[in-house]
């Protein structure tokens, strides 16, 4: 490529990527998440052990993140798989102590910089609702409550999950959710109100406990159709209040839940396995590309096996060329400490990577001259 149409290239990309700025508004726009290519994913799943939580979370710990790599958002942690609350929410289970509000950082730094904020919520798997409510939970096979899962059929949605979504939306402003916990973390329940509710859809009596017992597949399958009826439920609820809140649901309508798309997300992610990450990606890129949907992966920045080790620039930006060449969005998943603050001698690893990802996805556009989901 010639100098000129280098230049020329640069300043496409530049004017393409940047958010605009209002002309009403000081406050930047942020990109919607079906136009963002590049992010960072950070979540430390707030447990009992968190009594510091915002202590560390500072505006400049924020701006530095932003200015260093430059990501179109952020996808931080507010309530992982244990259940316990990052923030100080007036809705759910907040760690032990909370220091400030971490969240209203992070929204008010990534709102002066127009990027955009995505919360990192663990959805299906609240390990700790269903100690306190444990008629929430799911049923295993043997009666017992299951200790992490909640039930379809249980108040969870309407007394936690949407009310917190609502209050992440309403009054905090973020840009949307990406719930995890979901598909994956689902289990066939076996309350009186799940076998009930099966009885009477398919005429079956006898509840299969096994795989090897009769009707298994009818079983999960109706438990399967529970959850779409369930992330189709939660997904309007939240929309008729918040309609521009985006929401996606973890892996939900990938190969890891190969189906068509039936419930109104806003965008598919997946956050693919840490060993074999090329080939991981590669596979789940091509089938998301076909899903009509927009669509993004998450790397993780580290592989945890033969032991944990944080990978390279150039791995990463293996991994994310799989992505873009697909038309996906690409971010890398980088852990938080257990008061919240960031690892930030991690981050010159997350901006040499996005060096590759903004030259991808500059060639992407001017080459389509459309958006990466390939079908608007």
């Amino acid at each position: 490529m010639n100098s000129t149409r280098l230049a020329n290239f640069a300043i496409l990309a530049s004017l393409t990527l940047a958010p605009l700025a209002s002309a009403a508004d000081a406050t930047p726009k942020r990109l919607k998440r079906a136009d963002s290519f590049l992010g960072i994913h950070f979540d430390f799943h707030a447990n009992s052990d968190c009594t510091n939580v915002g202590a560390n979370t500072t505006p400049v710990m924020v701006e530095e993140i932003i200015n260093l790599v430059r990501p179109d958002y952020l996808q931080v942690d507010c309530k992982g798989h244990r259940g316990f609350c990052s923030y100080p929410t007036k809705v759910g289970h907040q760690a032990p102590r909370i220091i400030g509000d971490p969240l209203r950082v992070w929204r008010e730094v990534t709102a002066a910089h127009g990027v955009g904020l995505y919360m990192h919520y663990s959805g299906v798997w609240d390990s700790k609702v269903v100690k306190e409510h444990p008629d929430w939970a799911a049923i295993n096979a043997n009666g017992s409550n299951n200790t992490r899962a909640t039930s379809f059929f249980g108040p969870y949605a309407e007394k936690l999950l949407i009310p917190q979504l609502r209050e992440l939306a309403g009054d905090y402003g973020v840009d949307g959710v990406w719930v995890d916990g979901e598909c994956w973390a689902s289990v066939p329940d076996y309350g009186a109100a799940a076998l009930a509710a099966f009885r009477k859809a398919t005429g079956i009596t006898n509840v299969p406990r096994k795989p090897e017992d009769p009707h298994w597949h009818e079983f999960l399958q109706f438990n399967r159709e529970m959850f779409r009826k369930y992330l189709r439920h939660y997904i309007a609820a939240v929309k008729k209040t918040n309609p521009r809140f985006q929401i996606c649901s973890n892996w939900a309508f990938t190969d890891h839940m190969a189906e068509p798309v039936s419930a109104p997300v806003d965008f598919l992610s997946g956050d693919y396995s840490p060993q074999d990450s090329v080939n991981s990606a590669r596979l789940s890129a091509r089938y998301l590309a076909r899903q009509g949907k927009p669509w993004d992966l998450m790397a993780w920045s580290f592989s945890t096996k033969p032991t944990r080790a944080q990978k390279t620039a150039v791995q990463l930006q293996r991994e994310a060329a799989v992505v873009l060449a697909m038309g996906g969005g690409f971010q890398a998943y980088f852990k938080q400490k257990r008061d919240g603050s960031i690892y930030d001698e991690q981050m010159p690893v997350m901006a040499e990577a996005r060096s590759l990802a903004r030259v991808s996805t500059g060639r992407l556009i001017c080459a389509n001259a459309r958006s990466r989901c390939g079908v608007r």
